[in-house]
């Protein structure tokens, strides 16, 4: 962290432009003692990471406190975390972060006043903001019991939901929303499309780890599978953020594969990373994308098309199906006329070409060529049904 500069120009130059700023890099909660805390210590830390931001023209879009680990069972350090996470607010606003992630209080809080004792703290915090537009962000935790993770404060939706309206209700103005963190919901058995869905609008942020779903590691999304399978499901959790219209920040925490790398290989993994955000960002905005067009066109007469005409065919139906290949042109499949690529140049400006077809890129640079704009994509792998008849019975003669 001394010399940040090499890691945020290869962030750059991977195509990374917004950040979290983490401040568990430099402080943590067990580590301080109350003669010992020095908040401007912290201040000097961070605030050369954020000058070397600044020079990179990149923007820290959330924050996170340093966390209790969920092991610790102390039951003093209620005041301490109150006064770090103050400070990290006031760092936070003074560098024009909006969102702040703070995890509940559990340690030493008694069951029967979980939510006495949070409320207390979530408005005490709440007080210490001075701008209009800084976001408080609940996030869920996990616990352990006899040995096993299971689910923790905030794990459930309706509940979590109940937490932040209760605490905007007696603020008066929108200051809490809510952080979904995936490893969390990993280690406890959480469905996290039901979680997605009854938090709404309230969810403001997704922290995008994996896990074995037994030890709290931060892991590259789809790095750690069994059966060529994941440990996670990430299937709900993008269904669950279309379902919701989820616009808030994703945000990668990879650190645990990152660091098990050498240093010498650490910068090749960033290109891949950021393949793994824009696919779910194109995954979560997937409809978002539909929905933008007064008009649209599908590329492609396959399987994907079928599952598009299933799902989206009568809420976004297309002018007509294109494809490469000459022998379904005009005829129609899935009940739309097949036409050839050249039928594209003929378009209005706010039609979208949505490609049904895996090998994207490769559409998308012949589309290019053409001079087509307005290229999107469809992917049918989260989609809640499928249709795997053969092709020939869906292509008929016009």
């Amino acid at each position: 962290m001394v010399r940040p500069g090499k890691g945020l120009s290869d962030l750059k130059e991977t195509g990374f432009t917004h950040l979290m700023l983490d401040f568990g890099a430099f402080a943590s909660v067990e580590g301080i003692e109350e003669e010992s805390y020095r908040p401007d210590l912290m201040h000097r830390y961070y605030k050369g990471l954020l000058n070397e931001i600044d020079h990179h023209n990149m923007d820290v879009k959330v924050g996170r406190v340093p966390f209790l680990s969920p092991y610790t069972r102390r039951s003093d350090l209620s005041e301490r975390i109150l006064r770090m996470d103050i400070d990290c607010i006031r760092a936070c606003e003074e560098i024009h972060c909006k969102n702040i992630i703070i995890q509940p209080l559990f340690s030493g809080v008694r069951s029967n006043s979980v939510w006495d004792e949070n409320q207390n703290f979530y408005l005490e915090l709440a007080r210490q903001c001075q701008c209009e537009d800084t976001r408080i962000l609940l996030v869920n935790q996990f616990k352990h019991v006899n040995g096993k993770p299971v689910r923790g404060i905030c794990s459930e939706g309706e509940e979590a939901a109940r937490w932040i309206d209760n605490l905007n209700e007696t603020v008066g103005t929108e200051r809490f929303g809510f952080c979904m963190d995936t490893g969390c919901c990993n280690l406890s058995g959480q469905d996290m499309q039901i979680l997605a869905t009854s938090l709404g609008q309230r969810l403001m942020a997704v922290v995008l780890t994996e896990n074995n779903g037994r030890d709290n590691t931060c892991m590259m999304p789809f790095s750690c599978s069994y059966e060529r399978r994941s440990n996670t499901d990430w299937t709900g959790l993008i269904r669950g953020l279309r379902q919701c219209g989820f616009d808030g920040q994703l945000i990668l925490d990879i650190q645990d594969t990152f660091f098990a790398f050498s240093p010498f290989l650490r910068s090749h993994l960033l290109p891949l990373t950021k393949a793994v955000a824009d696919y779910f960002v194109l995954q979560i905005e997937l409809e978002k994308n539909l929905k933008k067009y007064s008009s649209r066109v599908l590329f492609g007469a396959g399987n994907m098309c079928r599952n598009y005409m299933k799902c989206y065919g009568e809420k976004y139906a297309p002018l007509f199906i294109c494809d490469n290949n000459e022998q379904i042109w005009n005829k129609e499949f899935c009940g739309i006329e097949v036409k050839s690529p050249e039928a594209l140049k003929n378009l209005p400006d706010d039609c979208g070409i949505i490609v049904c077809n895996m090998y994207y890129q490769e559409v998308k640079a012949q589309l290019q060529l053409l001079g087509v704009k307005n290229i999107e994509y469809f992917s049918d792998e989260y989609m809640p049904s499928f249709y795997y008849d053969k092709f020939n019975r869906d292509v008929t003669q016009k």
